[in-house]
């Protein structure tokens, strides 16, 4: 099967790689491009470890043909720290110990920015609910909902004490 060229944005840096007609994002990101980061769990768009997005939309890159990607911007975990400066997303996994193996971290912490952007003052079942396509195996997710809330009240900037008011 012959490659083709892809012309996309990806973490904010234009790219350009080859790819089959039939080669999942995933396996582009990971194989043409070197972003490791997205990981593959169940290759069924059932547990998120994969998650990444696309034109702003949260998607399965197990699901999504490389070449759809064409023209399109595409957001990885990579793409969340800024010039070596974490996300509060990521800052906040990290203090909250959300995490324990790591495998479905990089498709958490898409999900949570994604949620977070949508809605910067989720409740604790929105948070669970924008989350519910992620698995986990190790954390269990009361951490993981910590951490996202935490992130939210830092990212609309106020403190710990104001919300607790």
């Amino acid at each position: 099967m012959s490659k083709q060229a892809i012309n996309t944005v990806i973490n904010g840096e234009p790219t350009t790689f080859l790819a089959a007609p039939t080669q999942r994002l995933l396996d582009a990101l990971r194989d043409e491009i070197g972003l490791t980061g997205t990981k593959e769990g169940c290759a069924s768009g059932d547990c998120g470890a994969c998650s990444v997005r696309v034109d702003g939309r949260l998607v399965c890159s197990c699901l999504v043909l490389a070449p759809e990607v064409e023209g399109k911007t595409v957001e990885t975990v990579e793409g969340l720290a800024v010039n070596g400066v974490l996300h509060p997303v990521q800052q906040k996994f990290l203090e909250h110990a959300a995490l324990q193996c790591g495998f479905c971290t990089p498709g958490f912490l898409v999900a949570a920015k994604d949620l977070l952007e949508r809605n910067p003052d989720p409740s604790e079942t929105e948070i669970r609910f924008a989350l519910a396509g992620n698995l986990c195996r190790c954390t269990g997710y009361d951490k993981i909902v910590q951490a996202v809330q935490a992130a939210a009240v830092q990212m609309r900037g106020q403190s710990a004490v104001e919300v607790t008011r």
